[in-house]
């Protein structure tokens, strides 16, 4: 599978074409409007927000509820278009069109695209760079993984995010909870925390990040329950499916850090701490008596729950700005304010979600005879089956 997005944060609206789905799986607007909606929730996010109320409109490759095996196109529609369509609109400008309609953009912002971005294409104007490196490009990301992550729910395999760190603040790990209930619980917190007690110490944190005119970063954690064993490969790098993983969470605006399992914490320990023993019995088939791996091994999925963090810098874009240099004078200035999220850590928890959820869909597509849906769940069931005997 593989899919395109376009459209400018400030443009008439977003668009995905997600081509390689299987024929006849089940799939409607409100599977995904439910992820696009939770995107938006969030400690923390911006006044962009309260504008926007996505919602996915499916102009191609479905019917009657069931994808055709055709190319899918998926459309939201941006809200704040209607104070944008002068200053980004398709047709060209008159001669000695105002200045405000043409809003043009020097002064390039610290931690963002703008600089390396007008650099490369030869945009004298950055704004046609922050249009299209902005985060709002997410939704649509959102919207695709949302079709991939029904198409595991679909093959038994269930995804879930949650935060574990904001600001220096850490969750304490809870033990013992299905998917099922770490969805449930983060869904419920202002910040998708799983601890309580830490997630009223993370509010306070953005809150004082905020009045300060500051942002803060933190770290998403995703688990998946469900995937079999062995998807992905060994023969090739660009075949491992944790590196693949690890690509989409690095691919999120603003993310700096991946790890699996217990990640960077295995450096600081004997071989002995850090390989999962293998086990079998006769309902399970074969398992592993820890995951500090993180459900990998070789590039493949062990059976164990996939568990992958991402680390989230702080939003670069402050109400304290940073000093930057005008392309046009050379003259220092204070970075200008584009947005006023003072922690996205939250909402980039369901990106993540969903980053992962289409790379694994994506392997599992590639793993099998996948043209119908039905002979795609019959081929996945019999591979489990015959795991477990191997």
């Amino acid at each position: 599978m593989r899919y395109l997005t376009s459209g400018e944060s400030h443009g008439p609206k977003l668009t995905t074409i997600i081509e390689g789905l299987p024929a006849g799986m089940p799939i409607t607007a409100e599977d995904i409007n439910i992820d696009l909606a939770r995107r938006q929730k969030g400690y923390g996010r911006g006044r962009r927000m309260q504008i926007e109320k996505d919602t996915v409109e499916i102009t191609a490759g479905v019917r009657h509820g069931l994808t055709l095996g055709s190319p899918v196109c998926l459309v939201v529609e941006n809200n704040d278009w209607k104070h944008w369509t002068k200053i980004m609109g398709i047709e060209p400008l008159e001669e000695g069109s105002d200045e405000e309609i043409k809003r043009v953009i020097t002064r390039p912002r610290p931690g963002h695209a703008d600089l390396n971005g007008g650099i490369k294409y030869g945009n004298r104007d950055l704004r046609n760079v922050l249009e299209r490196s902005s985060a709002r490009e997410t939704t649509v990301r959102v919207a695709a993984g949302s079709v991939a992550k029904k198409l595991l729910a679909l093959l038994g395999i269930k995804v879930a995010s949650h935060v574990v760190e904001i600001g220096g603040i850490q969750a304490n790990r809870v033990q013992n909870l299905s998917i099922d209930q770490i969805q449930e619980i983060s869904e419920a917190s202002p910040v998708r925390c799983l601890d309580e007690e830490a997630a009223i110490k993370m509010m306070a944190a953005i809150d004082d990040a905020k009045q300060k005119g500051d942002s803060i970063g933190g770290v998403v954690e995703v688990i998946v329950e469900g995937m079999p064993i062995g998807i992905g490969s060994y023969v090739h790098y660009d075949r491992k499916l944790d590196a693949k993983i690890a690509g989409a969470i690095i691919s999120i605006n603003a993310f700096k850090g991946v790890e699996f399992g217990i990640g960077f914490e295995a450096a600081k320990k004997y071989g002995s701490e850090v390989h999962d023993e293998i086990a079998w019995n006769e309902k399970d088939g074969y398992t592993r008596l820890t995951n500090r791996l993180g459900g990998f091994e070789g590039g493949m999925t062990t059976g164990m729950p996939i568990v992958v963090r991402g680390v989230m810098k702080p939003i670069p874009t402050l109400y304290k700005p940073l000093k930057s240099v005008d392309i046009e004078t050379k003259e220092v200035f204070e970075a200008s304010i584009e947005r006023s999220d003072s922690c996205a850590v939250p909402a980039a928890a369901v990106v993540a979600e969903h980053v992962v959820a289409w790379e694994l869909a994506n392997a599992i597509v590639e793993q099998f005879p996948s043209d119908q849906f039905s002979i795609l769940k019959e081929y996945v069931d019999r591979y489990r089956a015959e795991t477990k005997e191997f």
